[in-house]
């Protein structure tokens, strides 16, 4: 593996822990630990004399800010690396674009005060916001990194059938990702002691809106299973290669993991600890299905069909 790929699969690894601890910081209510203060901690750039809430909080800030940074860096190697229009730098700029955004989006969540115990509306469309612009970062990540690696052109136009099978799977994940966020912050917000409790919540006309849309998100994410499945199974019928079968494999099993680990998250009241595991396995299927994309797509992509014929001829 080149030195650049292996650094843009590092800083998408990395990515990914920062997500999760930002994710953290929400679980625990530790979004007003610096006050509303940006880009600055309660008025400082360093506290001095710091909280847990305050601890965890800076903590995401000063990951979030070195992301910012690999970013960039990201971006210097793409552009004296690769020439004009290779798509690891249009994937390199995307992922800076999409860094700036999700800083824009934290900044903007702190200033306006909707963490910690905020339950307002506007809160929930700003996590459908923040929801989506990882994702994306994430998917830009990954697709640099493959880009870097075997080229990243893609066949839309030959085989539209397919991308337009895979853009309605990428739309679903983000569906089934946004209402998760929505039930998660739910959870946060009016942690229930029983399910019964919590399913009552979520019936309830009394509810907060938050708790209402909870329910949402069990449906969203079978449909998007179903279909990623489905999506899967034809993009192994449609190409073949070692790329495309890892990558659907991948989605398969991915799908069956996180499916188990939502029941379990809902039987246990949604716990801190796997309320992480739950999102982590979500941004890996939601890379899972970039690089499916990416694989199917490419126009060196063995079409299955003259694969099988081959292997029949030999």
């Amino acid at each position: 593996m080149a030195p650049f790929t292996r650094f843009a699969w590092t800083l998408a690894g990395y990515t990914l822990l920062v997500i999760a601890w930002g994710a953290f910081v929400r679980a625990t209510g530790s979004g007003a630990g610096c006050g509303k203060h940006w880009p600055t901690c309660n008025g400082e750039i360093l506290p001095r004399s710091a909280s847990a809430e305050t601890m965890v909080e800076f903590t995401h800030r000063a990951t979030s800010g070195l992301a910012l940074l690999l970013v960039v860096a990201l971006v210097v190697w793409a552009f004296s690396a690769f020439p004009r229009g290779h798509a690891a730098r249009k994937g390199a700029v995307a992922s800076i674009a999409f860094m700036l955004l999700e800083a824009a989006v934290g900044a903007g969540l702190v200033l306006f005060g909707w963490v910690a115990k905020d339950a307002s509306p506007e809160r929930g469309w700003v996590m459908a916001v923040h929801l989506t612009n990882t994702f994306l970062l994430l998917g830009a990540l990954a697709y640099t990194a493959d880009a870097s690696r075997h080229g990243g052109l893609l066949a839309i136009r030959e085989r539209r059938g397919l991308a337009a099978a895979l853009a309605a799977a990428g739309l679903a994940v983000l569906l089934a990702g946004i209402t998760g966020a929505i039930a998660a912050l739910g959870d946060t917000l009016f942690p229930a002691t029983s399910f019964a409790e919590g399913l009552r919540q979520e019936l309830s006309t009394e509810s907060a809106l938050l708790l209402r849309l909870r329910i949402l998100h069990p449906f969203a994410a079978l449909a998007a299973g179903v279909l990623l499945l489905w999506v899967a199974r034809r993009a192994l019928r449609a190409s073949a290669g070692p790329r495309v079968r890892r990558a659907a494999l991948a989605v398969a099993l991915l799908v069956a993991v996180e499916i188990a680990v939502g029941v379990v998250n809902v039987l246990l009241l949604a716990p801190v600890w796997l309320q992480l595991v739950h999102l982590f396995l979500a941004d890996l299927l939601w890379i899972a299905l970039v690089l499916l994309a990416t694989a199917s797509l490419s126009p060196a992509a063995e079409p299955a069909a003259e694969a099988g014929a081959r292997a029949r001829a030999a």
